[in-house]
């Protein structure tokens, strides 16, 4: 690893990081030398997730608590800041869908989503960004979707939020740049993560979708973590503000199936 890369000697947080791309976010992070804290609801399967990256000798933590529950973001971000003393990576991975067409669609589905979706990250950028600023040093990346660019029907509450949380990092890049703290979004497509297991259940569904995909599959939750441990690094110093899209090329090619070309 060049020093460029290296994240030793650093604390980051990364949320919803007991499954899926939040998990392999983290190891990434920790395999770069950081120490991080794994977050998510349910403290049993952060657990389970951290022993299986102590065994590969990463140094993680744990802390549980409800991004739905404002004071209990605002609180993890400060007694994890103090105990550290330090805090140098915040990833805000977690988040929610809910599908529902328009015309039987609630506002109660409209306010989790956002709950989830912008007001956590809101809070944890906040929070994390106070210990940032007095250190002049700190990388926030705010984990976005593909559909933070492009809409998609039945899904209005999740591709606003997803928008909504691309133009809150530029906002905040915009204020935090020049004090050493760099805001930016890694926006991912489709992922063979355990989330998408029931849709990748329908026959024909993953092939369908990799065939609109200029790379002719779907992602590896491994190629996301990747992505991320490079956006929080020293390599990504003149980044900020960018809504980074990893989707194998979905949103910014047309491909058609073979049989329709």
């Amino acid at each position: 690893m060049t020093e460029r890369f290296s994240l030793k000697g650093q604390v980051a947080i990364v949320t919803g990081a007991s499954r899926g791309l939040g998990y392999e976010m983290a190891k990434a992070i920790a395999e770069s030398g950081a120490k991080v804290w794994i977050t998510a609801r349910g403290k049993e399967r952060l657990e389970d997730a951290a022993d299986k990256l102590r065994a590969e000798g990463l140094d993680v933590a744990v802390r549980a608590f409800d991004l739905s529950d404002g004071p209990s973001c605002v609180a993890a971000v400060n007694e994890i800041a103090e105990a550290e003393g330090r805090l140098d990576i915040l990833v805000n991975n977690a988040g929610i869908n809910a599908w529902e067409p328009l015309e039987r669609a609630t506002t109660a589905t409209w306010d989790t989503v956002m709950n989830t979706n912008i007001r956590a990250p809101y809070l944890l950028c906040r929070e994390a960004a106070r210990h940032m600023v007095a250190k002049g040093y700190g990388r926030i990346v705010n984990i976005g979707s593909a559909l933070a660019v492009v809409g998609r029907e039945n899904v209005t509450a999740y591709v606003s939020s997803k928008h909504g949380l691309a133009g809150m990092t530029r906002a905040m890049a915009a204020e935090l740049g020049a004090m050493g703290v760099t805001v930016n979004m890694m926006a991912p497509g489709y992922f063979l993560t355990e989330i998408n297991t029931t849709i990748l259940e329908r026959p024909g569904y993953e092939k369908g979708v990799s065939s609109r995909i200029s790379l002719g599959r779907w992602g590896d939750p491994e190629e996301a973590g990747g992505v991320v441990a490079f956006m929080v690094s020293k390599a990504s110093s003149y980044m900020n503000g960018h809504v980074l899209v990893v989707d194998g090329g979905l949103t910014e090619t047309f491909v058609l199936p073979v049989d329709a070309a």
